[in-house]
């Protein structure tokens, strides 16, 4: 089979998959910092510099690398 029937090319599916995991980084790095009494409040848990400018970098990074990918010539 040739590889002229597909729309990607290898190359294209390392990049997505690549972006991918940047997401799945991204995310993870943003989630937590909760807590279980409502009545309590940690703002330096929430406020971190991981989940303020850490994890939104990491996402918007994995975001540009699909675009990459998608966009790329095979």
């Amino acid at each position: 089979m040739s590889n002229s029937n597909f729309a990607f090319s290898k190359e294209n599916y390392m990049w997505l998959g690549i972006g991918i995991v940047l997401l799945i980084i991204g995310y993870l790095l943003m989630s937590g910092g909760g807590s279980e009494n409502p009545n309590e409040f940690h703002a330096d848990q929430i406020f971190s510099a991981r989940r303020i400018t850490l994890a939104p970098i990491t996402v918007l990074a994995g975001y540009g690398t699909i675009l990459y990918a998608i966009l790329k010539k095979s």
